[in-house]
């Protein structure tokens, strides 16, 4: 195991810039995902710590050694790709075999380690087929047997289950964090689903546009997320926003927006006439039927088995709540929403920042841009 130190790494293509300084301390043991949209530079990043991509300029460090200029096969790291990488014409054994095979180990030894990998993947069966004869999910465990049987300081995985399925994504994300809870190795994860990242990672590191917008553990992301565009990223549906402007009515906060009153906590940190966004999470708003709340009309309603999804208006504004209770609700119905006041996040519409994040908010590192 080794830790990952990123010092002010910048990475350009001719005189475009796709990473812009990037700074990164990831602990030995750690579980780190690398998580944005595509194009934000996440594997760019990855196959830089793994030295298939140059460095423009910075430092990577793995343990205490500086990586820059160092070939892959020398940094003592294992990478699983997306598209497994298999040798077509090879056995799952003499695929998961065969850098050992390049070193020429003895025979004993290589027969070891492969049976050692393959009981912890569940692959011992399979070991004479060949790739074409494994199901996608078993293809992914072989690469990843592939990976453990080197004993690597860290392993890299670039988006490797976008390929399943989404029963075997579960299924995948489970026995990926099984395998790390065992081995406990530094272990740094790309990808662009938030299910993913949520499931798996110790560490969320969220990435647009070159930048880091904030590192976090993934409840406090998506508890007290930096700025909008981390609120609307993490979180499925993703966090409610209304346009309004901050006012007092009978004594207490609100948000006014398009004449609809978002009450606020009594201690909320706003001034009468400031602009903002509140930001509500659709499981933060209970539906009812009484005279608190916010005044809703609904749109749209989606049972999904668990829960219900209710899509309504406000003031104008997209609003959805998501309860577990069984409410036989139509288009065009009357409902309050109440929202959880100690849940409610405020946004700067011009900068996109937290105004106010919640009683802790200091938990996460954030990392904003100037």
């Amino acid at each position: 195991m080794a830790s990952v130190t990123i010092n002010h790494v910048r990475k350009s293509y001719g005189g475009f810039e796709v990473l812009h300084g990037i700074d990164l301390s990831i602990a030995n043991g750690e579980f780190v995902v690398l998580l944005g949209p595509s194009g934000c530079g996440k594997s760019t990043l990855l196959r830089m710590v793994a030295g298939l991509e140059p460095i423009t300029s910075g430092q990577i460090s793995i343990g205490n050694v500086m990586v820059n200029n160092l070939h892959p096969k020398d940094r003592n790291i294992a990478m699983v790709f997306q598209n497994y990488a298999l040798y077509a014409h090879l056995s799952v054994f003499d695929n998961m075999a065969f850098s050992m095979q390049l070193k020429k180990l003895p025979k004993e030894e290589i027969r070891r380690k492969v049976e050692w990998a393959a009981s912890i993947l569940n692959l011992t069966p399979y070991l004479d087929r060949q790739p074409r004869q494994l199901s996608g999910g078993q293809r992914q465990r072989v690469a990843m047997g592939r990976a453990i049987v080197r004993d690597p300081s860290v392993f890299l995985f670039d988006e490797p289950l976008s390929n399943l399925d989404a029963k075997l994504r579960v299924q995948m994300r489970t026995e990926i964090k099984e395998l790390h809870h065992k081995l406990s190795t530094t272990t740094i994860y790309v990808t662009h689903d938030q299910i993913e990242a949520m499931t798996m990672a110790d560490t969320i590191v969220v990435l647009r546009d070159g930048n880091i917008e904030q590192i976090g553990k993934p409840l406090d992301i998506y508890d007290r997320p930096a700025n909008l565009f981390v609120a609307e990223f993490i979180g499925s549906p993703s966090m409610n926003f209304l346009s309004g402007e901050v006012a007092s009515e009978a004594g207490r906060p609100v948000v006014r927006a398009n004449g609809v009153a978002l009450p606020l906590p009594p201690d909320a940190n706003v001034t009468a006439g400031q602009v903002v966004k509140y930001g509500i999470r659709p499981e933060h708003l209970r539906p009812g039927t009484g005279t608190a709340g916010i005044p809703a009309k609904v749109s749209v309603v989606e049972p999904t088995g668990p829960e219900i999804h209710i899509y309504t208006d406000v003031g104008g504004q997209e609003v959805c709540a998501i309860t577990q209770e069984r409410l036989e609700l139509s288009p065009d119905d009357a409902i309050m929403l109440v929202p959880a006041l100690d849940r409610i996040r405020l946004f700067d519409p011009a900068t996109g920042r937290v105004i106010s994040n919640g009683p802790d908010e200091a938990r996460s590192r954030t990392l904003m841009r100037a």
